[in-house]
């Protein structure tokens, strides 16, 4: 696909620096601060609509633990290999879980946010694609588990492009990116919508490293327009944290016409590269401290990625236009 004049600022789960994840004041700060594009994570109810959460385990973003009503749903899966134990999306009639308020998921690290607990329910996919289309940006909604869904009988596929089909969204330049981790569910969304896709790569793992090589990067470009990688993918890091050389991925990837769409940049010391870390590492607050983010973010743009995931899509913004400003003065 053709590559953008400069990178896409994806709001990562919204704002959410800002305010807790996947909640409609997050995506709508995300907007506000100049997103492009708002990130929906997406699961089912068990009555099968689609809703925005990072993961369908529920314990660690909603106040559902306070609600005696549902104490008994407390369960332990199996999810991808992995057993999770708490309450689960797919246990839950969307009206029960319209009775829950989101929680900020990394309150130590983001003090701020707890404030808003409380305050936001569940959004359902339709909701956040409907915010979306009437501020003007895109949604890039990425598949949670979609095998698993599957295997239970609550499959995302279909809903997902029902939901983006009755807003008017089905082409190939509509502002839609459908994301995944796994290559089988891309590949079934590849016969039956000319949406754009995106492959995830993980930042480790055999199967990711070989979908990074030439010969991955040419597989990938027969099902998806893009892929959405770890940053250490582009620029790796070494002892202590500190970056590497960067990787010709992008080069790479650019070459079979693949897009490159980098997670997750946040302003965080704790969640940047030693590199760009700033402040007294012994102080209290060091690890939720703001670090040269912006710096972070001016070497990635120059590398030449076509999107970055941002928790704070303002920060992201301000990068951007620092950059056109210096373009257009050269």
């Amino acid at each position: 696909m053709p590559h953008q004049p400069e990178p896409l600022v994806i709001g990562h789960r919204g704002a959410s620096a800002l305010r807790p994840e996947h909640t409609l004041p997050s995506y709508e700060t995300a907007i506000a601060l100049g997103a492009d594009y708002i990130e929906p994570d997406l699961v089912s109810t068990s009555d099968h609509v689609l809703v925005a959460r990072h993961e369908n385990e529920i314990s660690g973003t909603t106040d559902v633990a306070a609600h005696p009503e549902f104490a008994a749903r407390r369960t332990t899966k199996t999810i991808d290999g992995v057993a999770v134990t708490g309450w689960f999306t797919e246990d839950f009639t969307l009206a029960e879980l319209r009775t829950l308020r989101a929680t900020e998921r990394i309150p130590d690290l983001r003090p701020g946010n707890a404030a808003f607990d409380g305050l936001a329910p569940i959004p359902t996919f339709d909701e956040v694609v409907e915010l979306a289309v009437r501020h003007g940006v895109g949604v890039y909604p990425e598949t949670k588990h979609p095998s698993y869904f599957d295997s239970i009988g609550l499959s995302l596929e279909e809903p997902l492009l029902d939901v983006l089909g009755r807003h008017g969204w089905r082409d190939r330049h509509d502002p839609v990116f459908i994301q995944s981790f796994e290559a089988a569910n891309l590949r079934e969304l590849r016969g039956k919508t000319r949406l754009p896709l995106i492959q995830l790569v993980g930042g480790s793992g055999a199967a990711y490293d070989r979908m990074v090589t030439p010969a991955g990067l040419e597989e990938i470009a027969t099902y998806a327009d893009g892929i959405g990688v770890a940053t250490s993918r582009v620029v790796p890091t070494g002892p202590g944290g500190r970056l590497l050389a960067p990787t010709t991925l992008v080069r790479d990837a650019h070459r079979v016409g693949l897009d490159v769409h980098v997670w997750t940049v946040r302003d965080e010391n704790a969640q940047l590269p030693a590199d760009f870390r700033r402040g007294d590492p012994a102080g209290p607050a060091y690890a939720r401290a703001t670090g040269d983010v912006m710096g972070w973010l001016t070497m990635l743009c120059d590398l030449g990625v076509d999107g970055v995931f941002a928790d704070n899509p303002g920060t992201a913004r301000a990068v951007l236009a620092g950059r056109s400003r210096r373009i257009a003065a050269s």
